[in-house]
């Protein structure tokens, strides 16, 4: 069955690696910010997908509106949301939070993807057994020391994932995952090679997860019509519930 996709943050990491499992057969709308999206839409090309992509900055709700423009003037209905962008922006004590890091570290991780995700349930309706994917994190589950903040907005998305999943039911499936320590840009500069290798050895699997393990989890919640109202924890076990 051919899908409509949209996939945020699309252009490194899990985003790309998602759009590309994802690319056979489908047409996938991409979005990007500052990171070069070409050589991904290149790859979902010729993996059989057809791209579009759309370049906003979604720290305001004017990047958002606009992402929503660009997908009408491509499609009528979506068939699958995948809400991946986000970011940790800074590592942080508590006692340097301030009130711009948190605006800044909620909107771009918790308040577009509350916004977006009104903005695409009319598309949405209109797909065939449509579903949404947000992006959630370990962080979420450990408390994250130097990342509080960006820990309470994944813990938020958990909760909205929740919520909405009960509000749109049972038209539309809302789900999320939430990745372990996955070896993308992210942890290219926010942790050292000497925690990554220390995070490796703590976890029960013995090493530390790839892009593509997230990109097999959103794939199972999308095809899985049994499923709404989960986060799904995709992290060798390094937390376990």
């Amino acid at each position: 069955m051919r899908r409509t996709i949209l996939i945020t943050g699309a252009s490194t990491g899990i985003g790309a690696a998602t759009a590309c499992h994802l690319a056979q057969g489908n047409t996938l709308i991409l979005h990007h910010n500052q990171s070069p999206i070409e050589p991904v839409a290149e790859e979902v090309r010729r993996l059989g997908g057809v791209v579009h992509t759309s370049q906003v900055d979604l720290m305001d709700q004017t990047g958002c509106h606009s992402l929503m423009q660009d997908v009408a003037s491509k499609t009528e209905h979506l068939d699958v949301f995948v809400n991946n962008a986000g970011g940790l922006l800074k590592r942080h004590v508590v006692e340097e939070v301030t009130w711009n890091l948190m605006e800044r570290i909620f909107s771009l991780n918790t308040y577009s993807a509350i916004l977006l995700t009104k903005l695409c349930v009319p598309f949405l309706r209109k797909g065939s057994s449509p579903s949404i994917v947000n992006m959630t994190s370990i962080a979420m589950r450990h408390g994250a020391p130097t990342a509080t903040v960006y820990g309470a907005a994944k813990g938020a998305m958990d909760s909205f994932t929740r919520g909405a999943a009960r509000e749109l039911a049972p038209e539309i499936r809302v789900n999320a995952v939430a990745p372990g320590v996955i070896l993308t840009p992210f942890h290219d500069r926010y942790s050292t090679e000497e925690k990554l290798t220390n995070i490796a050895g703590e976890t029960p699997v013995g090493f530390n997860g790839e892009s593509n393990h997230i990109a097999q989890a959103i794939q199972l919640l999308i095809e899985n019509t049994f499923i709404t109202g989960e986060t799904i924890d995709v992290n060798g076990g390094l937390f376990t519930r």
